[in-house]
């Protein structure tokens, strides 16, 4: 970045997320245009990073929204997403969240399961109102990615089998309260490798083609999302490449085609800022303890990743000789830490460190564990810098609990 992070922590303080919008821009752009000359959307996950600033940045660009809760279909309507450019998946869907999105009339409900299905058509029949659905199929194809983040096997709990989303659709067809306009799918996320992608499309365009023969009009053919980025040394995906696979596949169907990037969007794009406390050694070993922890970034805790960790010094002393350490935070877990044998010069207190490839799956997954507030996020466009999300008080933490003036005991 060239951007100058001292005056940026003189400002806000730290940790710190930054995000870098006119690289978000340009990867909508990028995506997007590889899809030209075929009706595509480009149905921006909102899990990855749900900043209403983020959301309303890629809604007036064009995007559409992908969600997993009703909270996140309320986020997008209020960034400005347009509702017939919102989709609500996820696995389990109470009666309630399913009942709010059929009346605000989004684009469409994607199902993972037969009696998810039945409880939509009851629902929409005690609405008098047609439910639009997608179904999430399940291709059984090895994403070749974490198995935290792999989706599309028989083993996860995601998406159904092909001869049972048959059977739904054909149910949904007779149905007077389900329109079956659309068809899904996801193998994963972070995938680096085209084939996984190439035989997942083929597998459910023929699907597709079986249900066009039998009268069943499918006019949104959903890839998923899950476009790899660069953490470390990854040879990544071309959007050009991963468009033109989705093409073939796909020939001879009159289909709108979605995706739904969020990592790819927003990872590189962002960045967490850390302020170094102080260094120590154990019997010879070196950490660094900054005053970020795994609630500001659990990533590397959870799933054992890397991210890029760059120290702020001046050239001169960065040329100093670095040796490995252990970066971590002050919180009480033993897996409270950010990177392990990082070679980095010395450091003291105050000095600066970046966390790249933060912006995905950074915040979002942040908490107030060790009642430890939230950091505050800032977007960089064009230069200037905003504010979009305060950091989080004390006071912020403890605004819903009750027990401060004893109102929850019982008289």
């Amino acid at each position: 970045m060239t951007i100058d992070l001292n005056t940026l922590v003189q400002k806000y303080d730290t940790p710190l997320y930054l995000y870098n919008f006119d690289d978000v821009a340009k990867r909508y752009r990028e995506l997007k245009g590889a899809f030209e000359g075929h009706k595509s959307l480009i149905s921006y996950a909102v899990k990855a990073n749900s900043n209403l600033a983020v959301v309303r940045h890629l809604a007036q660009m064009g995007a559409g929204a992908d969600c997993v809760s009703i909270g996140e279909v309320r986020r997008a309507l209020a960034a400005g997403v347009e509702r017939y450019k919102i989709i609500f998946s996820g696995v389990g869907k109470r009666d309630d969240e399913i009942k709010e999105a059929l009346e605000k009339e989004i684009l469409m409900l994607n199902l993972e399961s037969e009696a998810e299905m039945k409880r939509v058509e009851q629902i929409a029949r005690e609405l008098g109102k047609e439910a639009r659905i997608s179904i999430r199929v399940n291709p059984n194809i090895d994403p070749k990615t974490h198995p935290y983040i792999s989706t599309g096997l028989h083993e996860n709990k995601f998406g159904v089998e092909i001869n049972i989303a048959k059977r739904m659709y054909i149910y949904a067809k007779k149905s007077e309260y389900l329109n079956p306009i659309g068809i899904h799918f996801h193998i994963g996320s972070q995938l680096t490798e085209l084939d996984p992608i190439k035989e997942a499309t083929g597998i459910v365009a023929d699907l597709v083609r079986s249900l066009v023969a039998i009268d069943i009009d499918i006019k949104f053919f959903d890839v998923g999302g899950g476009l790899g980025v660069v953490y470390k040394d990854e040879t990544t995906i071309h959007p050009q490449s991963y468009a033109d696979v989705i093409f073939e596949a796909t020939k001879g169907l009159d289909v709108t085609l979605i995706c739904e990037p969020g990592r790819y969007m927003l990872a590189n794009a962002g960045y967490l800022v850390t302020r170094v406390l102080y260094e120590k050694k154990n019997a010879g070993k070196r950490f660094v303890i900054v005053d970020a922890a795994m609630n500001d970034l659990i990533r590397p805790s959870l799933y054992d990743v890397y991210h890029k960790i760059e120290a702020v010094k001046k050239s001169e002393e960065n040329s100093k000789e670095s040796t490995p350490a252990d970066v971590v935070g002050p919180i009480c877990e033993s897996g409270d830490f950010f990177g392990k044998n990082i070679d980095l010069p010395p450091l003291m207190h105050d000095d600066l460190l970046v966390i790249h490839s933060a912006g995905a799956y950074g915040f979002t997954m942040s908490s107030n564990y060790n009642t430890r507030g939230r950091a505050a996020e800032v977007a960089i466009s064009e230069g200037e810098d905003y504010c979009i999300r305060k950091r989080e008080s004390f006071e912020d933490q403890i605004a819903l609990e009750l027990a401060c003036d004893n109102s929850w005991q019982k008289k």
